[in-house]
């Protein structure tokens, strides 16, 4: 059975972030650019940022480097999956279109991204009708 997804603080995002645009790090690098004139409080709040992201299983440890580094388990668009599904939960009984129709109308799509859009929803549409 696969295991419930859990929410991540901002905090926790912040952190998240450094490590999905690094692949990996350690805590001192990552509190380094999180607080540039950050104490030893502030490398301590990382620390335990990166043991709750552990718990959840969104980091792993690597223990055979010195000092440890850190490396995402989650992809970035799994949580962004993961958190509209809540808000969808939250806000439309479960539905993503009015979600996603919110999203759409509510932003200054390029024409770009509108053609990005058509192509997944036609993608979509061939693996549903079998065309694929």
């Amino acid at each position: 059975m696969a295991r419930t997804a859990q929410d991540v603080t901002d905090a926790e995002l912040a952190v998240l972030q450094l490590l999905w645009d690094r692949g990996r790090d350690t805590i001192r690098r990552l509190t380094d650019t999180l607080y540039p004139n950050g104490t030893g409080v502030h490398y301590a709040t990382v620390q335990k940022l990166l043991e709750r992201l552990e718990g959840k299983k969104y980091v792993k440890r690597n223990r055979n480097d010195w000092p440890h580094s850190f490396q995402p388990t989650v992809e970035r668009a799994d949580l962004i999956g993961h958190r509209l599904q809540m808000t969808a939960d939250k806000l439309c009984a479960g539905s993503l279109a009015p979600l996603l129709t919110n999203l759409v109308k509510g932003s200054r799509l390029t024409a770009e991204e509108r053609q990005s859009l058509r192509v997944l929803l036609d993608e979509l549409d061939d693996e549903v009708s079998g065309k694929k």
